[in-house]
């Protein structure tokens, strides 16, 4: 992990194939700023150097050494630095199925848990996580798998409950979620938001209240971010990253490069060649 002595901007997303429904990324960033996006599972972020500053609905945090970041699936947040240096880190993604799998173990209630803090101050989890990454690349699966479950007991058990249910009271919820439907159906050929909202019955405004409401984020924005989603699964697939682009709407793969790069953290190709090596 000799590459942290850097001072300019790197990054690793990958996964290690004996450590299943978990993705990794290592990373260095100084101008690189995430815009508001969210994940299918989990962030166990560890901190190792600089400030990472991470915007949350309703609040703003600034992560430094020895700090975890803990956030849900489906929580809308974006990061960027906090300090003139910038940050650095060790990621853990862990899927809601390994989530669910280590909580069942610990005999937590039936369920999907969900983490109650969203940064916790835990050195000795922060280099727990950081040895996951040094096992995980040099090989060492049993090694990586095993300090992998320590870190998340030791989040679920001392920082989770039952992940809230979605429940929206606002009166433009339902239009909100089927303006998501239609958005996720027709991502290729989208619809205006005027479009958008008169197939729903509603006004331009109210639905785009409601959306920011239900989903953290502008429809725009959300399809973006859905966009990234999708392309992901398409290059962990072994689609080309050209034809990923074109199959979730982008006009070409320059456009895929630079909203992927911005979400995820590393181009396409990069991301790509982690994952057919």
């Amino acid at each position: 992990m000799g590459t942290d002595e850097g001072r300019g901007e790197w990054a690793r997303h990958w996964r290690c194939p004996e450590l299943p429904g978990l993705d990794l990324l290592r990373a260095r960033y100084v101008r690189h700023a995430f815009p508001r996006h969210a994940h299918d599972g989990y962030v166990i972020a560890a901190i190792t150097r600089g400030v990472e500053e991470i915007g949350l609905p309703g609040t703003t945090l600034r992560a430094g050494p020895g700090s975890v970041v803990l956030i849900n699936p489906e929580v809308p947040h974006s990061a960027r630095a906090g300090v003139p240096e910038g940050w650095a880190y060790a990621t853990l993604y862990p899927s809601r199925a390994l989530i669910t799998e280590v909580a069942a173990e610990l005999g937590a209630p039936r369920g999907t848990p969900g983490f109650t803090a969203d940064l916790v101050t835990d050195p000795h989890a922060s280099r727990v996580i950081t040895e996951v990454h040094r096992a995980a690349e040099a090989g060492n699966a049993l090694a990586a798998d095993t300090l992998l479950r320590g870190a998340v007991a030791r989040m679920l058990e001392r920082h989770a409950g039952p992940l809230p249910a979605r429940t929206v009271h606002a009166a433009g919820a339902a239009a909100a979620a089927a303006a998501r439907a239609v958005l996720d159906e027709r991502m290729a050929d989208p619809p205006s938001l005027e479009q958008l909202a008169a197939g729903l019955g509603t006004s331009p405004f109210a639905l785009l209240r409601a959306f920011r409401a239900r989903y953290g984020m502008p429809p725009h924005t959300w399809l973006t971010d859905a966009r990234v989603r999708r392309a992901r699964r398409l290059l962990d697939a072994g689609t080309a990253p050209a034809e990923a682009a074109v199959a979730v709407g982008f006009s070409d793969q320059p456009h895929l490069n630079r909203h992927f790069t911005r979400i995820v953290g590393v181009p396409p190709g990069a991301y790509r060649r982690e994952r057919s090596g």
